[in-house]
C-alpha cells in the first residue's frame, strides 16, 4: 500500500518493458494520474517516472504554486521552463509544441524507451516515434497498487460511505412517510417520483461535501434493468432499487451502497427474491478475508440462488442473478478487485462491494450491497444502513 508521500515502485514493470521510463498525459479525471500525483486539475498535465524512480511533473505556470502545495510530486517543471512559446513560434502548432516539452524532459533523463498507459494520447505517441522515441503501451502499474488502500484512503472511504449513509436513509425515509393515493405513492401531498428522491440524495450528499452521478432510483418492473437510473412516479407494493455511488469532492474517492425497499403490500414472489438475495449476500460477506479467491465468493451466491431455484450468470442467463457479485471501490467506482470469476485472491486493504441481486422482468429488480473492508484477519463492513424491505 502506498500514502500519499510514499514512494511509488513501478520498477518491475519498466523493466519487464525494458523502458526508461513510465509517461502519462491527462488530468485529475485520470485515477492513475491523480493516484500518482495527488494532484487536481481540469487542464492536461504530465507525469514522468523513470527507471531509477524520479518522478516529474509538467505543468502549466499557473498551477506551479498550487502544485508545490498539493502534489506529492518535489520536482515540478512548467511549460514555460521548457521554453514553451518560443517552440509554438517555431513550430506553428501549440500541440507540437507541448509534445516538444515532453520530448525535452525525456531527453535530459535519458529516456528514450517509454512506457505508456494504453489509452495514452495518440497524437502525442506519434509525435514522440518521430522525434526518435519507442512507445510501448502497457497495462496500469497503479492498478494493483491502487487496489490495496492504506489508512489514509481507508479513512476518506468511510467519510464517503458516512454521507451515502445520510442520504440513503433521507431518500427511504421519504418512501416510509409516503401515502397510498390510488396506487401511487403521494409524499406532502405530491405524488412521490424517481426524480424528487435522486434530488433529495443530491442535496443531502452535497452538504457532505460530496456529490453522485447517475443515482438509481428505479421502481417496479423497470428495477429489473440493473443501471436503469429510473424515473416518474413510485407505485404502492412494488419494489424501488436505490444505488447511491457518491464521490468526495476534495478527496476524490468513491463509495457505494445499495438498498431495496417497498411501501404497501409485497407479493410473495418479491419477498422470495428479497429473502434469497439477503441470505446470498449474508453468506458472501462473512467468506471475506485474505487469501480467498474472488470466484469461491461468486460462486457460492451462484449456488444459493441456484439451490433456491433462481437463474444465474454462471448458467448463461439473462434473467436472475445476472452480474457480478462486486468490485473494488476507490478513485473508481468500479475497479480492481473485481468478485466475479476471477481466480484473484483478495489481500489486506482491499474495499469490495457485495451486491447480489435478482432481476425479473414480470416482477422487477432486488438488490442489496455492502461496502467491505478486507482487514487483515477478517472483513469490516463499512455500511451502516438496515436492511429493511418493507415500509
Amino acid at each position: 500500500m502506498t500514502s500519499s508521500t510514499s514512494p511509488i515502485d513501478i520498477s518491475n514493470m519498466l523493466e519487464k518493458h525494458n523502458s526508461d521510463a513510465y509517461l502519462m498525459v491527462g488530468n485529475s479525471d485520470n485515477a492513475d494520474i491523480y493516484y500518482a500525483t495527488r494532484f487536481s486539475a481540469s487542464d492536461r498535465f504530465a507525469y514522468f517516472h523513470t527507471k531509477n524512480g524520479a518522478e516529474t511533473l509538467l505543468i502549466s505556470d499557473m498551477e506551479k504554486g498550487r502544485a508545490e502545495i498539493e502534489s506529492r510530486i518535489s520536482d515540478i517543471r512548467t511549460l514555460q521552463g521548457c521554453d514553451y512559446r518560443s517552440k509554438v513560434h517555431e513550430r506553428k502548432d501549440p500541440a507540437l509544441a507541448y509534445c516538444d516539452c515532453i520530448a525535452e524532459i525525456l531527453q535530459k533523463d535519458g529516456a528514450r524507451h517509454i512506457a505508456v498507459p494504453r489509452d495514452f494520447p495518440y497524437h502525442i505517441a506519434q509525435t514522440l516515434k518521430e522525434e526518435g522515441f519507442t512507445i510501448v503501451a502497457v497495462k496500469s502499474p497503479f492498478a494493483l497498487l491502487r487496489a490495496r488502500k492504506d489508512e489514509s484512503e481507508i479513512k476518506m472511504v468511510r467519510k464517503v460511505q458516512d454521507a451515502c449513509n445520510t442520504a440513503m436513509k433521507a431518500a427511504v425515509e421519504m418512501i416510509h412517510r409516503s401515502e397510498e393515493v390510488e396506487g401511487v405513492l403521494n409524499y406532502r401531498g405530491f405524488a412521490l417520483t424517481s426524480e424528487m428522491i435522486r434530488k433529495e440524495i443530491d442535496m443531502t450528499l452535497l452538504e457532505h461535501g460530496c456529490e453522485s452521478d447517475s443515482t438509481i432510483v428505479a421502481a417496479g418492473k423497470g428495477s429489473a434493468n440493473p443501471h436503469w437510473e429510473g424515473s416518474g412516479s413510485l407505485k404502492a407494493n412494488e419494489p424501488v432499487v436505490i444505488d447511491i455511488f457518491p464521490r468526495s469532492k476534495r478527496e476524490r474517492y468513491f463509495a457505494d451502497m445499495t438498498r431495496t425497499v417497498l411501501k404497501g403490500e409485497p407479493s410473495e414472489k418479491l419477498i422470495d427474491m428479497y429473502d434469497a438475495v439477503l441470505e446470498a449476500q449474508k453468506a458472501a460477506i462473512e467468506m471475506v478475508k485474505p487469501g480467498v479467491k474472488c470466484s469461491e465468493i461468486h460462486n457460492r451466491v451462484c449456488d444459493i440462488f441456484k439451490e433456491k431455484g433462481y437463474d444465474t450468470i454462471r448458467d448463461g442467463s439473462n434473467v436472475g442473478f445476472i452480474h457480478s457479485t462486486g468490485h473494488g471501490v476507490g478513485l473508481e467506482i468500479h475497479e480492481l478487485p473485481f468478485v466475479g470469476d476471477s481466480e484473484v485472491e483478495l489481500e489486506e486493504g482491499n474495499i469490495i462491494t457485495i451486491e447480489p441481486g435478482l432481476y425479473y422482468p414480470d416482477a422487477g429488480g432486488i438488490r442489496l450491497e455492502d461496502l467491505i473492508l478486507v482487514t487483515s484477519n477478517g472483513h469490516e463492513n463499512l455500511t451502516e444502513m438496515e436492511k429493511k424491505f418493507v415500509y
